[in-house]
């Protein structure tokens, strides 16, 4: 043989590895979650992701989403796995988590499920902050939902490409509903005559900001925390000078500190929902528009 054929011989043996590595490489990567079969599994942390995961993913073959956290489970600040959480986890291929530091579990679910795809919602979003504290719930204020929507859906067609198309057609719709309630929301709460408010817990700053409403105490600061009489007290001084004196409770929460508040003020109690609890079944892919609408409702009777 002559050096020129020994020469080609090489060069198209070289040509031909380098692409089967290539090739290799792309079946591998972290970008293209789902089973052989093209199936994909998507696991939601909590209830606002389920919802909107499941009018992402609405109607897609092969798709399905699963809540892993229980129906009235609530805010994720201290939550810990369980074992029926992390076997959910195992046949995970998608994780959505709203991420900003409310899953504080996050960090294990990494070091352990390394082939599992993590969806961060809140993904590049700018945080409100407490005392130092980032806020994490965003997606009580419609504005920043829709953003989560966003971020969901371009993470979710990076991971699963086959359904990119499909995955953006269901996001579209969804956000012109948001959209829609967002307006509404405006035309409503932008008139009332009175902005204060006192809210149960930190989950509605976001909501505050977008509507214009000025939040000048917090029940409790810590969730699930009684007050201390001290912190009571304070409260109750806050809410006296108010022409308007309203109390948002929240339905996660037993009402016994706002209860005492009424009584030494003469506030009237409400109830604001930040949608963190229900059953994650294809019922609530309204749930969000459904639960905010009346909030918009209650804070339209108190506030007048």
């Amino acid at each position: 043989m002559s050096i020129k054929s020994i020469l080609l011989c090489l060069i198209t043996a070289t040509c031909l590895a380098l692409t089967g590595c290539g090739s290799n490489t792309a079946n591998t990567s972290s970008d293209n979650a789902g089973k052989k079969d093209g199936s994909v599994r998507i696991v939601t942390t909590f209830y606002p992701m389920y919802i909107d995961a499941i009018n992402i993913a609405k109607g897609i073959d092969g798709v399905s989403v699963t809540n892993m956290t229980k129906p009235q489970t609530g805010c994720l600040h201290d939550y810990q796995l369980t074992t029926e959480d992390m076997k959910t986890l195992e046949k995970a291929d998608v994780l959505i988590a709203n991420g900003a530091g409310m899953e504080s579990f996050l960090d294990k679910v990494i070091r352990g499920q390394k082939k599992l795809t993590i969806i961060d919602a809140s993904q590049n979003m700018e945080l409100l902050e407490t005392d130092g504290e980032k806020n994490p719930h965003l997606w009580l204020s419609v504005t920043a939902n829709i953003q989560q929507v966003k971020n969901i859906t371009e993470q979710l067609k990076k991971a699963d490409p086959k359904h990119a198309d499909a995955y953006q057609a269901n996001a579209d719709i969804y956000i012109q509903k948001l959209e829609a309630l967002k307006k509404e929301m405006h035309n409503t709460l932008d008139k009332v005559p009175h902005k204060d408010i006192v809210t149960f817990h930190e989950a509605f700053p976001y909501f505050a900001k977008e509507f214009g409403l000025n939040i000048i105490a917090v029940v409790e600061r810590e969730p699930g925390s009684e007050p201390t009489p001290n912190e009571l007290q304070a409260v109750i001084q806050q809410i006296k000078p108010l022409s308007s004196k309203v109390l948002f409770t929240e339905p996660q929460y037993a009402p016994s500190a706002a209860q005492t508040i009424a009584r030494e003020t003469g506030a009237k109690i409400f109830t604001l929902d930040p949608v963190v609890t229900g059953e994650s079944t294809a019922d609530a892919m309204d749930a969000y528009l459904v639960t905010m609408r009346k909030n918009m409702a209650t804070l339209k009777e108190a506030l007048q």
